[in-house]
């Protein structure tokens, strides 16, 4: 079965027989297969009235497990954005009624993000539809080959992942 990085491979190739293209057959998949996702994930938000960035924060608070709270800086580590990125993007789940802030108490400065009923149902229900388009879209592989495919994309991100600093 032929796909468009094939077609694109092969004219590469016929252009420019110099150049050692290899690397196009599976990064130029990797970065198309990101689209598709990045499609499927706004689809499976969407449904559930939530924009990528909101099912972000709500899935970290729900995976901090109960009481369902971080702190702001916490949420830093997890979502990788800056503090006054998160600090607006806290601000506008707060007017939604899917978090809210809380006095830390073990800092009488610092304030605690928790999830809401309303947001623990919203990241729930989005996890779910998420995980249904991620499905279909691996649906031609077999359960030994996602496995496989896993274990490969972990031996290319996690460099990147475990970068000091």
């Amino acid at each position: 079965m032929e796909d468009e990085v094939d077609r694109l491979v092969a004219a590469w190739r016929r252009e420019r027989p110099d150049l050692d293209v290899e690397p196009l057959e599976v990064l130029s998949r990797v970065s198309r297969l990101a689209r598709h996702l990045d499609r499927a994930r706004r689809l499976a938000f969407s449904e559930h009235e939530l924009e990528p960035w909101e099912f972000d924060v709500l899935t970290s608070l729900r995976r901090a497990g109960a009481p369902y709270q971080l702190s702001p800086g916490q949420l830093l580590t997890q979502t990788l954005v800056t503090s006054g990125t998160m600090t607006n993007r806290i601000d506008r789940l707060t007017k939604k009624g899917l978090v809210e802030r809380l006095p830390d108490p073990s800092d009488r400065r610092g304030v605690l993000v928790r999830l809401t009923e309303e947001g623990r149902d919203r990241a729930d229900q989005a996890l779910a539809g998420l995980l249904d388009q991620e499905r279909a879209i691996l649906g031609e592989l077999s359960r030994a080959q996602r496995g496989e495919l896993a274990g490969l994309l972990r031996q290319l991100t996690a460099p990147f992942d475990n970068i000091p600093g």
